[in-house]
């Protein structure tokens, strides 16, 4: 019995990180059309502005805070000067987020190395939980409170404030939002700023439970990419939905046949793309 509980457990950590970071993924895009790339490189690079700050400071609270910020800000230049060239070219946003994740990865390699390393957890966060003869990291188990305060708050932003009202707008119409006398093009930066510096704020929470290691980019990005995919475009419950399906997945087929984990992993993805391309919740 001990063993499926930590398994579902396991499965709860996975996909409340992975909703961290495919949320402002599917917010981007279900706001500003989008389609960013480079979201994985929000992540390695706010696990590294963390680890930096945590190897200086020692304080777990303040790297999260330095790489949303940091990470913010790239999304704020990123934006502003290379994807806003190429607002309405999929193509064109396609390569140019690709060539700028490149271009973090490498510059990630040359400044932190090539060696996995783990970011410190506070300390009061060290050690397991021990319930009915089972023993659960207390880290894991923060994660998932973590994950869950962040999708109910994300959700009271969109849907119960003036704020999300704009936001919402903004997606059905940007010319009536604009015509309202909204800076519309504001709005979007700073979705899209928000939506990167989550994703920084994945990579310190994810770091100090996975490693965060040159490559962990293209990880995180592959399976955001599967969670939007699975709960469609735009959607913040498709997020949390998706994220859920693949971090059962994921944990669920390591558990029981490894050799066919990221088998298991993408299947559910594919299978969407036949029986429902738009996703669970995405918009035809």
């Amino acid at each position: 019995m001990s063993f499926y509980s930590i398994q579902i457990l396991n499965a709860l950590s996975l996909a409340m990180l992975l909703f961290l970071i495919a949320a402002g993924l599917s917010i981007i895009f279900g706001l500003m059309r989008i389609i960013n790339l480079a979201h994985g490189s929000f992540y390695l690079l706010g696990g590294y502005c963390g680890l930096s700050v945590l190897a200086r400071t020692g304080s777990f609270w303040l790297a999260l805070l330095a790489a949303a910020v940091v990470v913010g800000l790239v999304g704020i230049v990123l934006q502003r000067l290379l994807l806003q060239r190429v607002q309405n070219n999929e193509l064109g946003q396609v390569l140019m987020s690709f060539g700028v994740l490149l271009v973090i990865s490498d510059f990630a390699l040359w400044f932190w190395g090539g060696l996995p390393q783990t970011l410190e957890r506070p300390e009061f966060l060290d050690g397991a939980l021990r319930y009915g003869g089972m023993v659960f990291p207390k880290y894991r188990v923060a994660l998932i409170a973590c994950g869950a305060a962040v999708a109910l708050a994300l959700w009271l932003l969109i849907e119960k404030t003036r704020i999300g009202a704009i936001i919402r707008a903004g997606v059905d119409d940007p010319g009536m939002v604009r015509a309202q006398g909204i800076d519309i093009r504001l709005v979007f930066t700073l979705v899209f700023a928000a939506g990167a510096a989550l994703a920084g704020v994945a990579g310190v929470l994810g770091g100090a439970m996975l490693g965060i290691y040159p490559g962990a980019d293209f990880e995180v990005m592959l399976q955001a990419f599967a969670v939007v995919v699975i709960g469609g475009l735009g959607s913040l419950k498709g997020a949390l939905y998706g994220s859920l399906l693949i971090g059962f997945a994921d944990t669920l087929g390591k558990a029981f046949i490894p050799e066919l984990a990221m088998f298991t992993m993408f299947v559910p993805m594919v299978a969407m793309l036949v029986i429902r391309p738009n996703g669970l919740f995405g918009r035809a």
